[in-house]
């Protein structure tokens, strides 16, 4: 199975998540074999593949992005990259700790629990009116690739922290193998959320209104943002290879317009080594 890098989803590592076996990271620990001879290559994209080969990758990094979705305020944060995969058994940042049971050239069908970052500490919010943690959630997947295009729905039911609400996720990638060491992967995608989740998260009840001064605010469910991604990976060595990736990311429908949104487009950027075994 072949992950995306989405750094800005806490799903991830931070993402809070796991959320960074990625596929930057799963790219690197693809085996390559070069050519003979190489003679002036233009970029060439790459086609459907089948399933991967099983795999462990292990890496760190660092993150430099938002507090939380729609802070002015910036944070680096330490990462942590892992990518296991072991027959249907699969560890990584998108789709957390789970199985696959479909896993072929055309199609990936699976789940896992993942960990959920979006979150936020008091004091990274407006008056200190209310807090988030990381939490978990249990969360399905389908991808589709077709004409060298990725496209993976999923769903994730938050069960512990964070918000215990919903989220819905869309995203399409291409892959171009620049050489045989240079990767490039971009992707778009977008997140939806029910009412539990936007409202616990972007929004203020009548008690934080009165106790925060902030204005009574309830955006329901809809579209939470969109993002587009770029990510390059260089294979230094069989075994090491190194990664960057930037983002740039903005709220969408009703949760723009919260009182605790104070930037509602903000870019943000990584960077890590990782060791495939």
């Amino acid at each position: 199975m072949r992950q995306e890098l989405r750094f800005c989803h806490r799903t991830i590592v931070s993402a809070g998540v796991l959320f960074w076996a990625t596929s930057a990271v799963a790219q690197t620990s693809m085996e390559v074999v070069p050519p003979l001879t190489i003679p002036d290559q233009a970029p060439v994209s790459i086609e459907d593949r089948g399933p991967e080969e099983d795999h462990i990758t292990i890496g760190a990094g660092g993150m430099y992005q938002p507090a939380y979705a729609g802070s002015r305020k910036y944070e680096f944060q330490p990462i942590l990259a892992v990518d296991i995969k072991r027959g249907s058994f699969f560890v990584n940042f998108d789709n957390g700790i789970g199985f696959a049971p479909i896993d072929n050239d055309t199609f990936t069908v699976g789940g896992g629990v993942v960990v959920v970052f979006d979150n936020y500490e008091r004091e990274d919010v407006p008056n200190r009116f209310n807090k988030i943690d990381m939490g978990a959630g249990a969360r399905g997947f389908v991808s589709v690739r077709h004409f060298g295009f990725e496209a993976t729905a999923g769903l994730t039911q938050i069960f512990a922290g964070s918000t215990k609400g919903m989220l819905a996720d869309f995203s399409l990638s291409r892959d171009i193998m620049v050489n045989e060491r240079l990767f490039v992967t971009s992707s778009i995608g977008t997140r939806w959320a029910n009412a539990k989740h936007n409202d616990r998260f972007f929004g203020v009840n009548a008690s934080q209104a009165q106790e925060s001064g902030l204005p009574n605010f309830r955006p329901g469910a809809g579209f939470l943002d969109a993002e587009a991604e770029l990510g390059l990976q260089y294979r230094l060595t069989d075994h090491i290879g190194l990664g960057v990736a930037g983002s740039i990311s903005t709220l969408l429908g009703n949760v723009k317009d919260s009182p605790i949104v104070r930037k509602k487009t903000a870019p943000s950027g990584m960077a890590f080594l990782t060791y495939s075994f």
